[in-house]
């Protein structure tokens, strides 16, 4: 059996990087082709000057993945195959007595490790990529302050559910992944609760709206939609990036809606209203709350499943790790689980999609119902424009990967509920 999962992982892995290479390549060549043209719904409302940047844009990210898919598999292969795991496992086995503690700091170094080789990553994007294409607004400073204070927010929160989760593992018998699952449920709902107002202030300045032309437009969407909310509030984002975004935060009737002060400053309140309307639609529809059962379903039979992994001694040795007899390895299994199971579910990638661009045309439906259609296709081309989104993204690569609707099939759609 070992030899098995050694062999069905290696293929999946190959699969997976091949699928990865293909699909991004598919998407710069479309992209590049298309670079010259702007498509015939956008002719009177995008420049050419305009959508060369966004291909341009979607090309260099592009180009990056590809090498983050590289280097992701390398480690990846490091880790398991090659052994990496079975090393830091043995080494901080010698280093520390306490059993819980060891597989605390086995999954915790891990993670770490995953994070270091994602910043040179993260660096090119934010002052390579984004600094091009003139959306960075960060300076080097604030880019580690950044990372500091996720370090610190992911310790006070990760470290403590981890060890939570080992010590149910340890003791909670053959069941312990069915009270794991209720304590991942539980904590997600304390950091939707306490998100809001205890950790995004960590990061960015929240005021309240102040536009009172714009927050009496926002108040009667509200009211007609029967939506309750704990206040609107504006976001410095543009101390970081000039893209422009808005979202929901929050549980329950402790939900704030939120804008960047970039869309704020480049939309107009008509359009502003129109993509909150749309965003309205996501929680009157249900969506939230469908996505997050959804989750929490695949939650519970993912941990149902490393809950009979972690009992099959193959399933260490095919993965590059030997176990001594009678030792407790469920650091190591939690770590090789969460490694290898990208590799198996990667084929799967476009079943989220098809539901997320569903739920956004069903939104984009009830936004043209309760605001303007007209308005919200005006908000998207100028937010399109604004974040160099191509307007010619590969078909393929979309369908796999993007969540959104393309943008041409999306705004039709629109102009056809447009009286």
């Amino acid at each position: 059996m070992a030899s098995l999962l050694t062999s069905t992982f290696v293929v999946f892995l190959l699969v997976m990087i091949g699928l990865r290479y293909w699909l991004a390549s598919r998407q710069i060549r479309y992209v590049t082709l298309h670079a010259d043209h702007v498509p015939v719904q956008f002719a009177d409302r995008v420049s050419l000057e305009a959508h060369r940047k966004a291909a341009h844009y979607t090309v260099a990210k592009t180009r990056l993945a590809i090498v983050e898919t590289a280097v992701g598999a390398a480690v990846l292969v490091a880790l398991t195959l090659l052994g990496g795991l079975q090393w830091l496992s043995d080494t901080l086995r010698a280093w520390i007595e306490a059993d819980l503690a060891y597989q605390v700091a086995v999954v915790a170094a891990v993670a770490l490790l995953l994070a270091v080789v994602d910043l040179p990553f993260s660096w090119i994007r934010q002052f390579r990529i984004e600094q091009q294409f003139g959306f960075n607004r960060m300076t080097p400073r604030l880019w580690v302050i950044d990372l500091a204070k996720s370090l610190a927010v992911a310790s006070l929160l990760g470290l403590p559910l981890l060890a939570a989760t080992l010590w149910l593992m340890q003791r909670a018998g053959a069941a312990w992944w069915f009270y794991v699952w209720l304590l991942w449920i539980a904590f997600n709902a304390l950091v939707l609760l306490l998100y809001p107002t205890l950790i995004a202030p960590i990061f960015n300045k929240f005021e309240p709206l102040k536009d009172s032309a714009l927050a009496e437009r926002i108040g009667a969407l509200l009211s007609r939609t029967g939506f309750a909310s704990k206040g609107v509030f504006v976001m410095d984002g543009s101390r970081r990036s000039a893209h422009g975004n808005a979202y929901f935060t929050g549980l329950g009737r402790a939900k704030r809606i939120v804008f960047f002060d970039t869309l704020i400053e480049r939309l107009l309140p008509p359009e502003i209203e129109a993509v909150l309307a749309h965003e309205l639609g996501h929680f009157k529809l249900k969506h939230i709350a469908k996505r997050l059962a959804f989750s929490f379903f695949v939650s519970l039979g993912v941990l149902a499943l490393l809950g009979w992994l972690i009992t099959q001694p193959w399933f260490f040795a095919g993965l590059g790790v030997e176990l001594a007899s009678g030792e407790d390895q469920h650091g190591v299994a939690l770590v090789l689980f969460m490694l290898v199971l990208p590799v198996f579910t990667f084929v799967f990638a476009p079943l989220a999609s098809v539901m997320s661009r569903k739920h956004e045309f069903e939104a984009d439906r009830f936004a043209a119902r309760n605001a303007s259609a007209n308005d919200l296709v005006n908000a998207l081309v100028k937010l399109y424009q604004d974040n160099a989104s191509t307007l010619t993204p590969d078909p393929v690569h979309s369908a796999f990967y993007d969540s959104h609707p393309p943008a041409s099939i999306r705004i039709e759609r629109l102009l056809q509920a447009v009286p």
